[in-house]
């Protein structure tokens, strides 16, 4: 335990770390279809004293809560990592031998997932060992694992974290922990239609911080809070939140934490809405954070949110020039090519930072997302608003790891590698700006219509990422941007970002998929299905040519202005199918044009892709934020410092931060 304060500056001390300075190196290591990298903290020495504090204990904060995702992930999760730990420590053997290599590179994958299964595809990760080879670990370590959670390791049972083929039952085919043994889809959706907000127009996110099991033949809700399920874990984030609260940088900021720590302490989920409102409205300050149980992707139904972590530092010259976003926002829902009365008629509360990251958990870590808009509740959206937020130094330490040579490939030719090479960066930031700020604080439901985790189920997620997409694709190639300052070739700009939007879409993340597979991951959904329809919608005017050279494919975009008409209208019809709750026309479009993959393509793909060493996913270890304290047990300095390896930190958190039992 290292709550109290004598032992702060033993924090992180015995890890061997690797010190940042001016030969910063993002590397990390690299394994299986992985790439371990660093960032830094950049502007940290700037920070007053009670900054970093609030950095610190919000890190610490977010870090106590790590086994909750692995739980979540999967009911032996836990179990399994703690018998892997332990023939990873102390195994004597041969350390070279083929099959020990093998057991490492599972057991790190194990780590980057976050459990068994693969991070992105969802499948369960195959080990690269023997069973018997696995039985003799055991022994040779003294390690314990028994029953199901030795057996799913090698054999074909929980296959899918998260399944979406409905054939095989959404809930009954997921491995995910959210839902107890013998609960269908039905079943679920009738326990939640029961249920009625207070007041409707302020509809509840009634699933969101529970799990539900069967009791007696009855469904019930284990909810996670301090006292419930995971409260071991929980009471520990209330100790470092109440730590934070004590050094909040205002008033607001200090009521948010106040009404999250009393969420974590009742599980009441209309505390949990109090709090989105007053974590919204707390802007001001040079720190933030996101921390709970938020994003919804992992659950087939869409009700359940998996437990986050990031802490964020303002990054003040960055946001200056971003901030006329959030400034203009209403211009861009006024003319959006949607339907009138799918705008809104005042955009809200928009606000929008590129931030600096100091340390992250759970679900954002060690793989993160580069963006991030919250609060996920339209209606607090529309009323008080979201905020935005770029993650900057994970953005280039992503850029700073290297490119591949894989644009050289998959472009069609020598315009649309130079395009990409001169206005690529710029692109992707400001497609990220729209996506977040704009994207996905445009539009409105209908009146009546319900949440659309209610109306759109399991499609829910890939429609609304694929929509945000829509409007950043849509204004990327605005003069608008010009006149804002953003850009100085508003057409370069967007040629450049279509150009790798259906190259990626049609194309090149296909890498990340074995042969024969459905693309089951939201957001590789959407790219898939918003290329995919334009590219058809567009053929009988040649707006993209399929063009084979050398038994090679390439899309050759041949009218941008066109395309960019497609990407409205794409845009226009898939804000009716929120705004109506059309489930249907949600499944029609997603089956139809984002799931099944062209086999001949894909496995061209891979074949081209094989020259290229690089590892198509990436992810990070944490900066280790190191406090001293002074003879009083006050803290008197923290020092930012890098861990050494991959593994060093891995074990160091199960090592510090091991508050669940390995069943929950």
């Amino acid at each position: 335990m290292f709550s109290c304060a004598d032992n702060i500056v033993d924090k992180g001390a015995s890890e061997e770390v690797a010190v940042q300075n001016e030969d910063f190196s993002n590397q990390v290591d690299e394994f299986a279809d992985i790439k371990i990298l660093r960032y830094q903290i950049p502007g940290w020495e700037n920070l007053s004293l009670k900054e970093q504090q609030l950095v610190y204990y919000l890190t610490q904060a977010g870090l106590s809560g790590r086994d909750i995702m692995w739980d979540q992930n999967y009911r032996h999760n836990l179990k399994i990592r703690g018998a892997l730990e332990s023939i990873y420590t102390l195994y004597e053997g041969d350390r070279e031998a083929e099959e020990w290599k093998a057991f490492e590179t599972y057991l790190k994958r194990v780590w980057f997932s976050n459990g068994i299964h693969h991070h992105y595809s969802n499948d369960k990760l195959k080990p690269g060992f023997s069973k018997e080879y696995f039985d003799q670990l055991l022994s040779e370590t003294e390690t314990e694992l028994t029953g199901e959670a030795y057996e799913v390791v090698f054999n074909d049972k929980d296959m899918k974290k998260v399944n979406l083929d409905e054939s095989k039952g959404l809930v009954e085919g997921s491995a995910v922990n959210f839902y107890g043994e013998n609960i269908s889809e039905v079943e679920v959706a009738a326990f939640y239609s029961r249920k009625q907000s207070p007041d409707p127009d302020k509809p509840i996110a009634f699933g969101l911080n529970s799990k539900l099991v069967k009791e007696n033949g009855q469904l019930v809700e284990k909810v996670w809070k301090s006292g419930g399920m995971y409260g071991e874990a929980i009471d520990e984030i209330i100790v470092w939140l109440e730590k934070a609260r004590g050094v909040a940088e205002n008033a607001q900021q200090e009521k948010a934490l106040g009404l999250l720590i009393d969420y974590y302490r009742t599980g009441d989920l209309q505390t949990w809405d109090e709090y989105n409102i007053a974590w919204v409205n707390a802007t001001e300050g040079n720190i933030d954070y996101i921390n709970s149980f938020i994003e919804v992707y992992n659950d087939p139904l869409g009700y359940r949110g998996s437990y986050e972590n990031i802490v964020q530092i303002k990054d003040f010259d960055m946001s200056a020039k971003m901030q006329v976003l959030e400034e203009n926002v209403q211009w861009f829902e006024d003319n959006a090519p949607l339907m009138e009365e799918h705008k809104k008629d005042e955009v809200v509360g928009v606000t929008y930072k590129t931030v600096i990251v100091a340390g992250e958990a759970g679900d954002a870590s060690p793989s993160t997302p580069i963006g991030v808009n919250l609060p996920n509740s339209n209606w607090i959206r529309k009323a008080h608003g979201s905020k935005s937020v770029s993650l900057g130094n994970i953005i280039n330490a992503y850029n700073n790891a290297g490119s591949t040579g894989r644009l050289q490939e998959f472009a069609h030719d020598e315009e649309e590698v130079a395009l990409e090479e001169e206005y690529g960066t710029l692109a992707d930031k400001l497609h990220t700006a729209l996506h977040e700020v704009v994207g996905h604080a445009s539009g409105q439901l209908n009146p009546g219509v319900g949440e659309t985790k209610e109306t759109l189920k399991s499609y829910a997620s890939t429609l609304e990422e694929g929509r945000a997409d829509l409007v950043g694709l849509y204004y990327l190639m605005d003069p608008k941007l010009e006149e804002l300052g953003l850009v100085e070739d508003a057409e370069k700009v967007g040629k450049a970002a279509y150009d790798g939007y259906i190259r990626n879409g049609l194309m090149t993340q296909l890498i990340r998929l074995e042969p024969g597979a459905d693309v089951e991951e939201a957001h590789m959904r959407n790219r898939q299905w918003v290329s995919a329809w334009v590219f058809e919608k567009g053929k009988d005017e040649g707006v993209i040519k399929k063009v084979t050279r050398d038994g090679k494919t390439y899309y050759d975009i041949k009218d941008y202005e066109k395309l960019r008409e497609l990407f409205g209208d794409l845009l226009r019809e898939t804000q009716r199918i929120k705004s109506e709750g059309d489930f249907e026309a949600a499944k029609d479009l997603v089956e139809n044009y984002g799931v099944k993959v062209d086999q001949t393509l894909h496995q061209q793909v891979l074949e081209r892709n094989k020259q290229f060493t690089s590892p198509p996913y990436s992810g990070f270890v944490n900066p280790v934020l190191v406090a001293e304290t002074d003879e009083n047990g006050e803290i008197s300095s923290i020092k930012v410092e890098q861990p050494a390896t991959f593994e060093e930190q891995m074990l160091k958190y199960s090592e510090e931060y091991s508050f669940l039992p390995e069943e929950n």
